[in-house]
């Protein structure tokens, strides 16, 4: 019965069929597996996210290739096991288990398991800012993997030499390699295990580096190979959580929402900080939908599993009121990015961008005009390493400089900095702040005394709030509109307002009667003071006004 069971689970995993093979090996005595089988078993736990038996299977696939001699495969896990510790947050552990990978496989003639060390040699540089080490590094991995015929080392050298471009400032150049590490595996080239970290580690870096476009692109063809793999899949919940990111800023909250749900389901067992990023973009929509006591439990949640809840929660605070707090909260953040690595500028950028926001709100102008100003300096110099001058980046800096110039009361400035600002958002499709940058430049028209203008932004912005579901925005958009309408009525009543407008729209007297629930007398009269304020002398000239003036809508 034991050798049945054992050939069905060796079957279930040659076919991947995580689930089938953890409850085969799990069943069988673990002291009598073959080291291969207690490799296989703790693959199984950590495709269905029991990374402590995934951890405590591979220990005993470590131990049995150790004393049989195989310092290759005895190498691998024990790199595997600095992996999993690492994933874990156990940096002390995991760093003995790395130091065991070495001695393994130091002495070995070359082999594919070597790569793994090349790949922390390239990591460990990279951190401590030798780029040249580093790259040396990733292009020695990335060779080894193609001498020993591994497609799955050889994409992850070229994703490894891409991290070192990105983090030393080619931006460009690193994501355009990172292409091509992230073709091998929509390709169908890599195993399941790598095509999963390939795409993981890829939507990473296409976050951090503010590509929106390019993040949404691959997220989609994540989250396509996660549908068509079994239900066991660990990588399903680590890919999702950028597709809430990407569907919450494109204003696709209600499916980002669900998401968020499913990737914190998917993540908590095992990975918590990751899952804390689905709490704090959950955190986002809700303040933005006026669901502040929701809100505040999903930033606290992400606090708790170790996310920054800023610039959010000082956000949160500036929306109840409490502008001082949020100031507070904000500067510690901002000082923790200082020297941030440029991969991080999107994190700083929205730190900056609430900076100008709050300090306006508080009157401090010239902490306003510093923040935009190094906003600003921050979109030059990722121009400068991207090539591109049509990132978030520049749509934020150009907002927070328009609205300091409007605070400056210079509208002459202010105006094609905010056009820049919502061309670029639109361009980027990210709703939401498009129609901020619109309700920044009603005021500017207003200023230069254009109050068609200035309707015409305040009509689409509201238009968006609604259509996003964003409440309090909406309606302070239609506050604003009914306080233009009741600027330019020309002395009309509400009720003449009403009367106008159906009478705008081509209805009849007898039709604005029936609407109104009022006589076609009282309409008669409603119209004849409605000709005297206005000036008018028909229908048709009243009409005009009602459009000229935004009383049609």
């Amino acid at each position: 019965m034991t050798e049945t069971a054992l050939r069905q689970a060796r079957d279930a995993v040659a076919r991947e069929a995580w689930a089938e093979a953890y409850r085969l090996l799990r069943g069988l005595d673990a002291g009598r597996l073959a080291p291969d089988d207690c490799a296989a078993l703790a693959d199984a736990a950590w495709w269905t996210s029991r990374v402590e038996e995934s951890i405590t299977a591979r220990m005993r696939a470590y131990s049995g290739y150790t004393a049989r001699g195989d310092a290759r495969r005895a190498g691998y896990c024990a790199w595997m096991l600095f992996y999993e510790h690492q994933l874990a947050g156990h940096t002390a552990v995991a760093a003995g288990w790395l130091r065991r990978a070495r001695r393994h496989l130091g002495g070995e003639p070359e082999c594919a398991e070597q790569c793994y060390l090349a790949w922390m040699d390239a990591e460990e540089a990279r951190q401590r800012g030798a780029f040249g080490e580093a790259m040396t590094a990733a292009r020695r991995m990335t060779h080894l993997a193609r001498r020993c015929g591994s497609p799955d080392l050889t994409a992850m050298g070229v994703q490894a030499q891409a991290g070192v471009l990105v983090a030393e400032g080619r931006v460009a150049e690193g994501l355009d390699l990172l292409d091509e590490a992230m073709c091998s595996a929509t390709a169908g080239e890599l195993s399941s295990f790598f095509t999963g970290w390939v795409y993981c580690l890829g939507l990473q870096q296409c976050m951090a580096c503010a590509d929106l476009e390019r993040a949404a692109e691959w997220t989609d063809a994540a989250m396509r190979w996660c549908a068509s793999m079994p239900a066991e899949n660990n990588y399903r919940g680590l890919c999702r959580v950028h597709r809430v990111e990407v569907l919450e800023l494109r204003g696709n909250w209600p499916e980002a929402v669900a998401e968020a749900v499913r990737t914190c389901e998917e993540l908590l067992p095992y990975e918590r900080r990751i899952a804390a990023e689905a709490f704090y973009v959950t955190g986002e929509i809700q303040r933005h939908r006026g669901e502040l006591a929701a809100a505040e439990e999903a930033y606290a949640r992400a606090h708790e599993l170790g996310r920054d809840p800023q610039p959010g929660l000082a956000l949160l605070r500036l929306v109840q009121g409490r502008a001082r707090a949020a100031a507070s909260m904000l500067r510690p953040a901002l000082a923790g990015h200082e020297g941030a690595p440029w991969a991080g500028s999107l994190g700083r950028c929205r730190l900056l961008a609430a900076q100008v926001e709050i300090a306006l709100a508080l009157g401090r102008l010239e902490e306003a005009r510093t923040a935009a100003g190094d906003l600003g300096a921050l979109a030059r110099e990722w121009q400068r390493r991207c090539g591109s001058a049509t990132t978030p980046l520049h749509a934020s800096a150009a907002a927070a400089d328009g609205a300091v110039a409007l605070a400056e009361r210079d509208p002459d400035r202010a105006l094609p900095l905010l056009r820049r600002a919502l061309a670029l958002w639109l361009g980027l499709d990210v709703p939401y702040e498009a129609a901020q940058v619109r309700m920044t430049l009603a005021a500017v028209d207003g200023a230069c005394g254009d109050e068609e203008g200035a309707r015409m932004e305040l009509r689409a912005a509201r238009q968006t709030f609604q259509r996003l579901g964003a409440v309090p925005d909406a309606r302070r958009a239609a506050a604003l509109l009914a306080s233009a309408r009741r600027r330019d009525a020309g002395g009309l009543t509400e009720r003449e307002i009403e009367v106008l407008r159906l009478v705008a729209a081509g209805r009849t007297n007898r039709a604005v009667a029936a609407e109104l629930v009022i006589s076609e007398h009282t309409v008669a009269r409603h119209l004849n003071n409605i000709f005297a304020k206005l000036g008018v002398s028909s229908r048709a000239a009243a009409t005009a006004y009602a459009y000229r003036h935004g009383l049609a809508a």
